[in-house]
């Protein structure tokens, strides 16, 4: 599955259309952007960039599957894009003035689009669901992995990455830029949040090449704003961020370097907008329906949201009044600078609402619904028809009923927390659990208490390190929950003995969703020093979120369908815990999966009878629920003759003329197929693929690469002679393991179920060199020692053909400074430098290329450049 890390441009056509200004109407001129499905209507593309500084915004139609952009100083919609393969899909809307990026949370797809010339200027593949984020300001965007930790800039008119990433520990959160162009990450594992400035970027479109070159993005502040392992909310400022700290209930405000934390008193989870306008943050606190108000000075005032029920969206500050939306019932209430309720917007549909504050006016939007609304600087409210008819033409959809209102709970303190583990590390102890239960009122935070400590965690965290134990005490902690109604009972852990022996952690951690809505996380067995591996635990990490998946005695850990939510991002980490309870630190993070179920029931179908062909039956449908993957295909059954799509329609032919026919149509994705609907199909041909590009580095190689999968599904390799094929995604694969300076052909190979295709590429690696080094002593003979060479005698620099001090297999002397291409590893006799070489001893020898042959010099004796890493060589 891709990630931020694969990012692979694909051009649109270069050819522009023109279509005819003013709004439109039946003889509306058609521009088609192929490479997305795109279909414009309305301004003509010499008019658009006009329009894109006229106070407009961009609204998603999930139903229709369509942008429109609407003006607000109008409120009416001039241009509509259609967005083919996305009804009904999750879709974040990113825009400046001149550019629009969007992100498909359904298929995870990234495209950007030109405003100015309505034309389609790239699209690049992310892994899908929540969990992964596009934030853009001016000509600066970023792609957000808050599962991985990876944030990588863009550049918006190719979505060609920019530099190198910048990286952070897994479940990161924010992601969003402040009126000044920083765009801030929180990292709750470290109770931190740093701002990250963009490299300004080449007056041409980067290219496919690699990123190592050049500006990159830089993490340029980072503050502390609360204890490690709370659960942070985050909204930018007009110039900073604001950090809500939901464990221990205060907003940290940073600006301009100073960091001013607000004590809140919080009777439940609380939440910000991603961006706050203005010097005033709401905080809302959804399950009583208060939104507390803090200003530069701390807290000024709260008040109270009319109606029930905490499906609030949080409160957005505009123009010295705050507007919040539920979404329970459609309604937006306005609220004066003093807490008084001015206004009430009163929607024609329930579901989600989106507010933002854009070119001096506030835009609400119901994706799910037909209208939005406008509010300009005087609070004049608007409304906009988001599908009227001298525009596209036609009705809206039907807007689906609301759900039954849920049963109210009753409400309760939490249990106790389930399964509380601890163990032991060196001189602390990592305490973990699994949810207590709520009991009708959010949890808020976790208390952990023991060796005189007392830590609280956020309520998305569920574990914590205890540092400044003793080694050799024993120690035992306790947990409890508090919610709305107070403290739980708490429930204590096993007993553990801090010591300095702890196990290795497991090298590595691979992870995967299965059909049946598991997610099975494997990873080799650890090494534990001498003591015998007792269990494993397992943390799955999403989005602002670290938790613990589970305990496992063997080396993986299928954690059961349901504890994991479909369609949204995770990762994983394992720590070794030996038999004595000591536990290693964390493994390195897995790779994100995304679990998944089968497809819901297609929606909408319809049959109907193609006029001007015999035989032939018509059938269209609304794509189905995903649940947590793409759906890849349709099964159509039209009088049992039966055929595979992967679009939303299809012509059946070959039907007896006259004949009444059943109609169904399921939906089938990794999981299998989904119900069917009561009422598509290309063969699969073998895959083409095209080298884009390769680089090298001493001892790897990266080939890029398209495919044309041929409407199957390819799996991808690389190969080389002599060394084993490597298998990644179809975009990019690195092949490890290869010896500096050396040429390489490489054989991209893609498969599916019609066959194979293959493209070469020729790369050669770079070389590597190291440096002779002895460095002349203080005293006596030390202080030539390193001059020349000493025959009969050893000395420094010296070269052998074999990876031993043989005097009758010594080739020659380096003098020291001279530089030699470095080829691999050889373990041989050890070798100290003493004091020659700051006392660099080992028993690796290193093949060097000296006076034109391949013979071995003591890696005591040579530094090798870039940071002298043995283990970047090879094994001869």
């Amino acid at each position: 599955m891709a990630s931020i890390d694969d990012a692979v441009r694909t051009d649109a056509s270069r050819s522009r259309s023109r279509l005819r200004g003013g709004l439109v109407t039946v003889g509306t001129v058609t521009a088609l952007l192929a490479a997305m499905g795109l279909t414009v209507l309305g301004l003509g593309a010499a008019d658009n960039a006009v329009a894109n500084y006229d106070a407009s915004s961009w609204l998603w139609s999930a139903a229709r599957s369509e942008l429109a952009r609407v003006n607000g100083v109008t409120a009416r919609v001039d241009t509509r894009t259609e967005v083919a393969g996305a009804r009904r899909h999750p879709m974040q809307v990113t825009q400046t003035d001149r550019l629009l990026i969007l992100r498909d949370l359904q298929s995870g797809q990234v495209s950007s689009l030109d405003l100015a010339t309505l034309q389609l200027t790239a699209t690049t593949p992310t892994t899908p669901g929540l969990g992964v984020s596009v934030a853009l300001h001016e000509d600066a965007a970023f792609v957000v992995d808050a599962v991985q930790g990876i944030v990588r800039q863009l550049d918006p008119r190719s979505l060609t990455p920019v530099g190198e990433p910048v990286r952070y520990p897994p479940g990161i959160t924010g992601g969003t830029f402040d009126g000044e162009g920083r765009l801030w990450i929180a990292v709750p594992s470290e109770g931190t949040v740093s701002a990250v400035t963009a490299a300004k970027l080449p007056s041409a479109p980067a290219s496919g090449s690699p990123t190592g070159g050049g500006l990159s993005p830089e993490r340029v502040e980072t503050y502390d704003v609360a204890e490690a392992s709370h659960e942070l909310v985050v909204s930018t400022l007009d110039d900073g961020v604001a950090v809500l700290d939901r464990t221990a209930g205060k907003l940290v405000r940073v600006q301009r370097g100073e960091v001013r934390p607000t004590p809140l008193t919080l009777s439940g989870p609380a939440a910000l907008p991603a961006r706050t306008s203005g010097s005033r943050v709401p905080v809302t606190v959804t399950g009583d329906r208060r939104v507390l108000v803090v200003g530069d000075g701390g807290q000024e005032r709260e008040f109270t949201v009319p109606g029930s029920g905490d499906r609030l969206s949080p409160a957005v500050a505009w123009a010295d009044r705050f507007y919040c939306a539920d979404e329970a019932t459609g309604t937006i209430y306005s609220f004066d600078a003093g807490g008084q309720l001015v206004d009430t917007i009163r929607g024609r549909a329930n579901g989600p609402l989106e507010l933002e504050v854009r070119e001096n006016h506030l835009f609400i939007n119901s994706p799910d619904a037909a209208t939005a609304r406008v509010v300009d600087d005087k609070h004049q409210v608007r409304e906009v028809d988001k599908y009227a008819n001298d525009v596209l033409g036609g009705d809206p959809p039907p807007v689906p009923p609301p759900p039954p209102p849920p049963k109210k709970p009753r409400v309760g303190k939490p249990s106790a927390p389930r399964s509380v583990t601890a163990a032991a590390g060196n001189a602390q102890a990592r305490v973990s659990w699994r949810p207590a239960a709520a009991n009708g009122a959010e949890i808020m935070k976790y208390v952990v208490e023991g060796a005189g400590q007392r830590l609280e965690v956020g309520a998305n965290q569920r574990a914590v390190e205890v540092k400044g134990l003793t080694n050799g005490e024993t120690y035992r902690f306790a947990v409890h929950a508090v919610n709305a109604k107070g403290a739980g009972p708490s429930r204590s852990s096993n007993p553990v003995t801090p010591t300095a022996a702890v196990p290795d952690p497991p090298a590595s951690v691979t992870a995967q969703a299965r059909p049946d809505g598991t997610v099975v996380v494997k990873w080799p067995a650890a090494n534990g020093q001498g003591n015998k591996i007792a269990k494993y635990a397992v943390t799955a990490s999403s989005a602002g979120t670290n938790a613990p998946a589970g305990e496992s005695t063997k080396t993986e850990l299928v954690v059961p369908a349901g504890e994991l939510e479909f369609g949204t991002q995770y990762a994983f980490t394992v720590v070794a815990v030996n038999s004595k309870g000591a536990g290693s630190a964390a493994s390195p993070v897995s790779n994100t999966v995304v679990p998944f179920a089968a497809p819901g029931k297609p929606l909408d179908l319809r049959a109907g009878t193609v006029a001007d062909q015999p035989g032939a039956v018509s059938v269209q449908w609304a794509p189905a629920e995903a649940n947590g993957r793409p759906v890849t295909k349709y099964l159509v059954d039209v009088g049992g003759r039966v055929s595979e799509v992967t679009d939303t329609n299809a012509t059946v032919t070959g039907l007896g003329n006259g004949q009444n026919v059943a109609v169904k149509v399921k939906a089938v994705n990794e999981a299998g197929p989904g119900p069917e609907a009561t009422t598509t199909a290309r063969t699969v041909a073998e895959p083409r693929v095209t080298v884009t590009g390769s680089s090298a580095t001493a001892t790897s190689a990266t080939v890029t690469f398209t495919v044309d999968a041929g409407g199957g599904r390819a799996t991808c390799s690389v190969s080389t002679p002599g060394e084993p094929a490597k298998a990644g995604a179809c975009s990019s694969i690195t092949v490890p393991g290869l010896t500096p300076g050396t040429k390489y052909t490489f054989t991209v190979t893609a498969s599916n179920a019609a066959g194979k295709g293959t493209a070469t590429r020729a790369q050669q690696t770079e070389p590597l060199f190291g440096i002779a080094t002895c460095n002349n002593g203080p005293d006596g003979d030390q202080r030539t020692y390193c001059d020349k060479e000493i025959a009969g005698k050893r000395n420094g620099n010296e070269v052998f053909s074999v990876p031993r001090q043989d005097n009758d297999k010594q080739v020659g002397w380096a003098k020291p400074g001279r530089r030699l291409q470095a080829y691999c590893k050889k373990s041989g006799e050890d070798v100290d430098s003493w004091i020659y070489n700051d006392k660099k001893r080992s028993t690796w020898w290193v093949q060097v290329e000296f006076d034109g042959k391949k013979n071995y010099i003591p890696w005591a004796w040579l530094n090798l450049e870039g940071g002298d890493n043995i283990n970047t060589l090879p094994t001869c």
